[in-house]
Parts: C-alpha cells; sequence; structure tokens
C-alpha cells in the first residue's frame, strides 16, 4: 500500500524544515558547480517551488535534499543555457566563451559533499568589503534572510540587499573562485576567514536575545567546520576555544533586571562547566604547538577573566602587551587600559584612555571605559557625563541598564 501523499500544508512545512536544516549545504553545493551567487539562490528557489508542486502530487522523496540539490543544478543549467543562447544570438563570442568556461554537470546524482568551507573562503576574501564578507556569510552559509541580517547591523532592508548584490557582482567580476585556496596564501586568507566569523559571533554576542536569531551559535559552527576540515592548526583552535569560553556564560551575563552582569561579577554556579572545560582543553592544545597568534591570545584573555575568586587582572594585562605586537589598534589599547585600572594604576589607565580621544570619541566603549576609571579616581562629575554619553550611544537595552545602574549609585 502506498503511502498517502501529504497535502499542500504538509508538504509546505516539509520544504521549509528541510531547507531550515540544510539549506547552506545545498546552496554551497549549487553555488560552487554553477560558479555564481545569484545562480545558486535563484535556482534553489526553482527547485523549492517545483517542490511544494511535485510533492504533493508524487509524494515526499526518500532523500529531499538530493532531490532539491538534483533540481536546482538542473535549473541552473537551464539558466546558463539560454544565457549561452542569448549570447550566441548577440554575436558575442567572448560572452559565450564566459559562460562556457568550467561548467562540468555529469555530477548532479552525486552524493552530495559538504562544500561550506569553500563558501566560506569565498565569501570571506580580502577584496570585499569586513561588513559585506559578513552579511554575504550570514546569507549565503547561515541561511539569514536579507530582513534579518539588516535587523542586525541596524539597516534598512533595501540597504542590506545592495550590499549583497554588489558584494556579489564583486566576486564575478574580479572571478573570485569557489575554492579553498592554496596553500601558500591559506594563512592570509585564514586570518580573514576567522575574523569574519568571529564578527560574526560577537554581532550575536552584543545583540544577544534581541538579535533575528542566535549568532553566536552560527559563529561556533562556521569555526568548528573550519577545524574539522583543517584539524590541528592553533589558531582555529584558538579562536573556537573563545568563542566557547565566552558563549558558556550566556546565563549569567544577563540578570533578573535585563542588565549586563561584569565577568567578574558573574554567578560562575551558571557557567555551563563541560563547555568551559572543552574550551580550555582546545586551548591547551593550541599553545603546545607553540605557534602563538591573537586569537589563542584572545582566549587566554578570557580564561584569565574567568579565574576565581577574582580575574587575573596582572597576567591579562601580560596577555595585552603580546596581543598589541599582533593587532596594535585602538581597540585594544582602550581594553588595555581598562585592564592596566584594574590593576589599581587609575592615573595611567585614564592618561592611555585620553590619548585615544582623537580616534575612539565616536567608540561607545571609550565612554563607559572613562567613566569606570573617573569613578574609581573619586572624579565623580567627570564620571556621570561620561556615564550619559556612554548611555546614549549603548548598543543594546542590557547594557544601557548596566551603565544607568551604574550612574545611579552615583548621585
Amino acid at each position: 500500500m502506498k503511502n498517502a501523499v501529504p497535502n499542500a500544508i504538509a508538504v509546505t512545512h516539509i520544504v521549509d524544515e528541510v531547507l531550515s536544516r540544510d539549506r547552506g549545504r545545498i546552496l554551497s553545493g549549487l553555488i560552487s558547480r554553477l560558479g555564481d551567487f545569484q545562480m545558486g539562490e535563484d535556482a534553489l528557489q526553482e527547485a523549492s517551488i517545483a517542490a511544494l508542486k511535485h510533492w504533493s502530487q508524487a509524494g515526499v522523496p526518500n532523500d529531499p535534499v538530493a532531490w532539491l540539490m538534483k533540481v536546482g543544478l538542473n535549473k541552473g543549467i537551464d539558466q546558463i543555457r539560454a544565457a549561452r543562447r542569448h549570447a550566441q544570438r548577440q554575436n558575442d563570442p567572448g560572452l559565450v566563451d564566459r559562460i562556457s568556461q568550467d561548467q562540468s554537470f555529469e555530477s548532479a546524482t552525486e552524493i552530495i559533499p559538504d562544500e561550506r568551507l569553500r563558501l566560506i573562503f569565498t565569501c570571506c576574501h580580502p577584496a570585499l568589503e569586513e561588513k559585506s564578507r559578513v552579511a554575504l556569510t550570514l546569507r549565503t552559509v547561515c541561511n539569514l534572510t536579507t530582513r534579518e541580517i539588516a535587523a542586525a547591523f541596524l539597516d534598512s532592508e533595501k540597504t542590506m540587499g545592495q550590499r549583497l548584490s554588489r558584494a556579489k557582482a564583486k566576486i564575478r567580476a574580479k572571478g573570485i573562485g569557489f575554492s579553498v585556496p592554496e596553500l601558500d596564501i591559506w594563512n592570509d586568507r585564514l586570518t580573514t576567514v576567522l575574523s569574519t566569523i568571529y564578527l560574526i559571533f560577537t554581532t550575536g554576542y552584543v545583540t544577544q536575545d534581541t538579535g533575528p536569531r542566535y549568532l553566536c551559535e552560527e559563529g561556533i559552527f562556521l569555526v568548528s567546520l573550519l577545524r574539522k576540515l583543517c584539524p590541528y592548526d592553533p589558531e582555529i583552535e584558538g579562536a573556537l576555544a573563545l568563542m566557547l569560553l565566552t558563549d558558556s556564560r550566556r546565563v549569567a551575563r544577563i540578570d533578573a533586571k535585563g542588565a549586563i552582569v561584569p565577568i567578574e561579577e558573574q554567578n560562575e554556579n551558571l557557567w555551563q562547566n563541560e563547555i568551559v572545560e572543552e574550551a580550555r582543553s582546545i586551548l591547551e592544545d593550541a599553545i603546545e604547538r607553540k605557534q602563538s597568534g591573537p586569537f589563542q591570545i584572545k582566549a587566554a584573555i578570557a580564561d584569565c577573566h574567568m579565574m576565581r575568586p577574582k580575574p587575573d587582572w596582572l597576567q591579562i594585562s601580560f596577555l595585552y602587551r603580546a596581543l598589541w605586537a599582533f593587532e596594535p589598534t585602538p581597540v585594544v589599547a582602550l581594553n588595555w587600559s581598562v585592564v592596566i585600572a584594574e590593576t589599581g594604576q587609575y592615573e595611567l589607565a585614564l592618561q592611555k584612555i585620553d590619548e585615544l580621544q582623537a580616534t575612539l570619541k565616536n567608540y561607545q566603549p571609550w565612554h563607559a571605559a572613562r567613566a569606570h576609571v573617573l569613578e574609581k579616581l573619586g572624579e565623580f562629575n567627570d564620571a556621570r557625563e561620561a556615564y550619559k554619553q556612554a548611555i546614549q550611544t549603548a548598543p543594546n537595552d542590557a547594557s544601557r541598564r548596566l551603565l544607568e545602574r551604574k550612574l545611579r549609585l552615583l548621585n
């Protein structure tokens, strides 16, 4: 007896479920085969529409992912052939050559490999702007909609859509390949990839529960995928350890009133100890490889922050000195200054923070850090003004509530 054919509503739910789980995997395969972001997305969209019709009539296939991949690839082939015919009619040999090159479709029915790593490296090409790299990775690999990405960056959906379109066009125009780079340029590209993935993670960390989705999970997924496909790389291990240590404190980070709780004030009983131990083990493996890098150092800083009964501020200061050798940036200088204050050197910390004013005066954490140090120095009037500035530009409600509490305690 044949299985009952599901109705249209049931099929819609099944298609949505498959795409929610495997869209990144299917899209990666289509884009790498068709050689074009937009064509891959269009082909998957057409395959999804076809699934709604065919699955309602013939039933859901045993392997829905393979079905979508095969039909999507056939749709893409149709697009390429139509474009090729158009180019021939226009008598443009150059266009025909561009459309024809590197298109091999004999593998439409093969087992689908996980090609997300190729897509990550393509999305994170240094030729693209930093924001575009993150946005394109979120769209194609992490399966976020343009609206969700726009919300994460506080952009309009139209503006973000235009950014994504420009990024795809740039990849096409520059002929950026859909592949993992050769070993001679691996390190340069890997740094860009890790930085992009970490920005995805920190975007989720800042937006937390107010964001479109929990982007921290997406960042951890991507760096775990990198580690699986490129084991024993100490910087990948460092990045994963850093994200896991940060994510392990998720429950303890916000108090009952919705305010951020600084690490040193968090209830360690709320930390996810299994994740903490996993992260520390990964970090130890990375350090033992004796190839120091910025993500390993940042993970070590996060680990020292979690020391009890209090953070190891002196060790953290030494680690920031090491990080400065890799990243001599104003943000690193600011964070290092805050740590210097925690070692009791308030005047020196304030001096270093004030030296950064020209560069960071529009950077919200600069005002928050300055307010904190001024409070420690007993300069309460100046501290109040600095807290007010920080509150006005706080990135989320949780940060704002913490700063408002600190300001109330000064009054």
